[in-house]
């Protein structure tokens, strides 16, 4: 056979089998559930959100000019596979006012970023956390009396972003969350 048509029949099976991956996606190869790699899936694949509890939250210190404050948070995975847990943003909260902004990991942004972010897998719960410093600037004094105490009464709301590691269904989730501790 001439070297020229087997070469023309091997590129015209691989651009085939690219098309199919690539205009399939999820809808052909199911990599998510517990069929794996290859089953057949009339369904669109549906990714189940990951679960976010507070795991503890502690005044680790406390002194004139600032306060530590752990925080740490329980991340549970029910997919099969394991998900890329990109960031954890959150504001914390005593009474109604806004103590501070913090978040844990980053969103990469641009090809060049390298990613920061955690695989939670599907076995066993994560813990993620943060220690935070607030500086006192001396502008509410109730509150960092009520914070030598540990009389606060905290709330944390947020959301966490993340994505399957999975070549045909890594669109990106959000999970949102409210604690009062």
């Amino acid at each position: 056979m001439n070297s020229k048509v087997l070469l023309g029949i091997i590129v015209g099976v691989l651009a085939g089998a690219i098309g199919v991956v690539a205009f399939s996606g999820s809808q052909i190869f199911n990599d998510v559930t517990k069929g794996g790699l290859g089953t057949l899936s009339p369904d669109p694949i549906t990714v189940q959100p990951i679960q976010v509890e507070l795991a503890k939250l502690e005044v680790l210190s406390v002194t004139e000019e600032e306060a530590q404050i752990e925080v740490d948070f329980e991340i549970t995975n029910p997919n099969f596979k394991s998900v890329m847990l990109q960031v954890i943003k959150f504001d914390l909260y005593a009474g109604d006012k806004r103590v501070t902004i913090a978040q844990i990991g980053d969103r990469p942004e641009g090809a060049i970023e390298g990613s920061n972010y955690y695989t939670i897998l599907n076995t066993a719960p994560q813990i993620i956390g943060e220690t935070i410093i607030i500086k006192n600037t001396g502008n509410d004094p109730e509150f960092w009396s009520a914070l030598q105490n540990n009389s606060v009464s905290w709330r944390i709301t947020g959301e966490a972003n993340f994505n399957l590691s999975s070549m045909t269904a890594g669109h990106e989730n959000v999970v949102s969350f409210e604690f009062v501790p």
